[in-house]
């Protein structure tokens, strides 16, 4: 019997305090390992913006894998998270110039780092680099761009990179490719997304502060449309501050003051009666999304598929599912898989599964 080639795959993922990285030996994770970054530390990096702070990430990655005895001479690959890019559509892309010729200026946030420092280990070691399904993956189908208001054009920003990863589980699961199922798929974490998936793409969404998608801990989700204007013409809020409600301190922060899901079960648990209206509110805005990713696929699904961190919460899941019972099959993933799928991207270009994409910039 042929012995299977094992390819060694370095994956990093960058976060506003941390680094993440993984190395994986095929789809066996041998290291799994978290660099905790201190906010005084960030903010001192020499030079303006966010990109100032890659040297610094860089070589905590590099003294990581040395303190775990991992050479850099085994990679057969680097995969790095990539954030805000322009709309492009999902897979498995080489780092090229025009990728890294198309890194926003100031860096929105630390996500992109990912991928430069993953295109940096590989150019010094001669192995390719990879990003593999970006945030700014963009699938939708014309219909759903259309907002009613035509000088908006509807983009989505789900959580691409995880959302793929559990459709493509799941979809192995039942026994078929994920290119020949349809799922809704729900990101439940800090930040909350919830995408159509049809036959491999995703079709339709909301998520990523768009505005659309349902308050989540910290994140404002969809507001009513005209009594927002009068909020933010009201004369008391900036700009800044009303994006700051929006994204880090907007839903169930901005009515508890917390946006750590177990502490507010312990709230309801001493009888909060606000706690356990908010826990209540944010489960069934949840269900709601899901029922518009429902329709979008004429109310017929492999199945539903639940993921993110809100899920390791028996308490929270057990309410979204008992509202969307009847569409079928619930399937949950708890927490978030996304060192695992920028591995097993780059793992089926090295073993010739998929071709990699190729971004042109425009």
């Amino acid at each position: 019997m042929r012995e299977e080639k094992i390819y060694r795959i370095l994956t990093i993922n960058p976060g506003s305090t941390s680094t993440k990285i993984g190395v994986f030996d095929n789809d066996t994770c041998i290291l799994e390992h978290v660099v905790r970054h201190q906010r005084q530390e960030l903010v001192s990096c020499p030079g303006p913006g966010v990109f100032s702070q890659k040297d610094i990430r860089k070589q905590l990655v590099l003294e990581a894998l040395k303190e775990n005895h991992i050479p850099l001479e085994t990679l057969d690959a680097a995969s790095g998270r990539a954030g805000r890019l322009p709309p492009m559509e999902s897979g498995t892309y080489e780092i090229n110039q025009d990728l890294m010729d198309s890194i926003p200026d100031p860096l929105p946030s630390p996500a992109l780092l990912g991928m430069v420092i993953a295109k940096e280990i590989a150019d010094e070691y001669h192995i390719p680099g990879f990003i593999v399904d970006p945030a700014t993956v963009d699938e939708l189908w014309e219909i759903a761009r259309i907002t009613g208001f035509p000088e908006i054009t509807k983009v989505i920003h789900v959580h691409c990179l995880n959302q793929k990863a559990v459709a493509r589980r799941a979809a192995a699961e039942l026994g078929k490719g994920y290119e020949d199922c349809r799922f809704v798929v729900a990101h439940l974490g800090g930040g909350i997304s919830i995408g159509a998936h049809r036959y491999g793409r995703i079709v339709d969404g909301v998520g990523g502060s768009s505005g659309e998608e349902p308050f989540s801990p910290e994140r404002a989700g969809a507001v009513p449309g005209v009594l927002f204007l009068d909020f933010c013409f009201s004369g008391n809020y900036t700009r800044d501050e009303i994006m700051d409600r929006f994204v880090r301190s907007g839903g169930m922060f901005s009515y508890l003051g917390t946006s750590d899901l177990r502490e507010t079960e312990a709230m309801i648990a001493d009888g909060d009666k606000k706690a356990e209206l908010i826990f209540e509110a944010m489960t069934y805005n949840v269900a709601k999304a899901i029922g518009q990713m429902y329709a979008v696929l004429d109310s017929d699904v492999d199945a539903v598929i639940l993921t993110g961190g809100l899920t390791y919460s028996e308490h929270f899941r057990d309410k979204v599912i008992k509202r969307i019972r009847n569409m079928g099959k619930v399937i949950v993933y708890p927490g978030e898989f996304e060192l695992a799928a920028l591995a097993q991207g780059a793992l089926r270009v090295l073993r010739n599964e998929e071709k990699p994409k190729v971004f042109r910039k425009k």
